[in-house]
C-alpha cells in the first residue's frame, strides 16, 4: 500500500488549509473542509476494513452510505494541518444506517470531526444531486465578505449584483450567484439544513456576520470561488463610501457571461428595454 501522508489528496487539502489560514480567512480554529474521495481510492493507502472507532454523526446521511470523506477536525487550526495532518484531519466512511461514521485514519489525538459536519454532509448530498462530480465543501471567514454583510442588503439578488459589478471576472466565475442566510446559530442541524437548501441553486452560501460556504468539483474550484467573491467584496468595502464615476452595466455583464458561456442567473440582471420605433 502507498504511504497515506504522500497521497495527493492529503497534500492538496493541507496546502489549501494553509493558504486559507495565511489569507486570514481561518483564524484560530475557524473554518472547516471536507473532500469526498473517489470510490476505492482509499484502498490504495490503508486497510479500509480496519475501523479505529465509530462516530455518531447525529443525522441521517444515508444518501452518502459507504462514501469516504477527508474532513478537518473540531477545534483544529488550519495552520497546523500541513505539519500534523494525522492529528488535524480524519478519514471517515458513512456507515450503519447513515447516522454513523467509521474513522479509518486520523484524528489521532482522540478528537472528533468538525462541528459543522452536518452542514458539510447535507451540502454534499444536495450538490451531488445537481452535479454528480461535486467533491468539496469548505467553510471560512473571508474577512471583507463578512464585513460586507454588515453594511449591505442581504437580499440575494442585490448582494450578487453588487459582487458581479465589483470585478469583471465575478459573473464568469460564479454565474449562479451567491445565496445568503441571515444570522443563525452555527454548529447546528438547522443551519446545516438551511445551507444545504441554498446549495441546490448555487455553489456559494454566505452566512451573514459569520462567513461563507463554497462547493466545487475540486479543492481549487471551491477555493477559487471564495477567493473571487472575497476579491469583489474587498473592492466593495474599499469604495463603498466613495462617489462612483463609472460602473459595470448590466449589458456589460451580459456580454461577459455570453462571451465565456457562463450560465448566469438572468433574473439577477435588469431586463433589456428595447426602443420602440415611432
Amino acid at each position: 500500500m502507498e504511504e497515506l501522508l504522500k497521497a495527493p489528496f492529503i497534500k492538496e487539502i493541507a496546502r489549501t488549509c494553509s493558504n486559507m489560514y495565511r489569507l486570514g480567512w481561518d483564524e484560530r480554529n475557524a473554518g472547516n473542509i471536507s473532500l469526498l474521495l473517489e470510490d476505492g481510492v482509499i484502498n490504495e493507502y490503508l486497510d479500509a476494513a480496519k475501523v479505529i472507532r465509530v462516530i455518531d454523526i447525529k443525522f441521517d446521511a444515508s444518501p452518502l452510505l459507504g462514501k469516504t470523506f477527508v474532513v478537518s477536525g473540531t477545534g483544529k487550526y488550519f495552520k497546523n494541518v500541513e505539519y500534523e495532518p494525522e492529528v488535524n484531519l480524519g478519514i471517515l466512511r458513512i456507515s450503519g444506517d447513515g447516522s454513523k461514521a467509521d474513522l479509518l485514519w486520523g484524528l489521532s489525538d482522540g478528537g472528533g470531526p468538525t462541528s459543522e459536519l452536518p452542514a458539510h454532509l447535507m451540502s454534499h448530498i444536495e450538490r451531488l444531486k445537481v452535479d454528480p462530480l461535486n467533491r468539496v465543501v469548505t467553510h471560512c471567514h473571508a474577512t471583507n465578505l463578512v464585513a460586507m454583510t454588515y453594511v449591505h442588503s442581504l437580499d440575494e439578488r442585490t448582494f450578487t449584483r453588487t459582487l458581479w459589478k465589483m470585478s469583471i471576472e465575478a459573473i464568469v466565475v460564479f454565474p449562479d450567484g451567491v445565496s445568503v442566510l441571515p444570522w443563525m446559530l452555527c454548529g447546528t442541524e438547522s443551519i446545516g439544513r438551511a445551507t444545504a437548501e441554498k446549495m441546490r441553486v448555487s455553489r456559494l452560501c454566505v452566512w451573514a456576520h459569520h462567513g461563507i460556504f463554497g462547493a466545487g468539483k475540486t479543492l481549487d474550484e471551491a477555493f477559487g470561488l471564495i477567493e473571487t467573491v472575497e476579491k469583489a467584496a474587498t473592492v466593495y468595502t474599499t469604495i463603498m463610501n466613495s462617489r462612483f464615476l463609472s460602473n459595470i452595466s448590466d449589458e456589460q455583464l451580459r456580454i461577459l457571461a455570453d462571451t465565456f458561456n457562463a450560465p448566469y442567473r438572468t433574473d439577477y440582471l435588469d431586463p433589456v428595454i428595447k426602443a420602440i420605433n415611432v
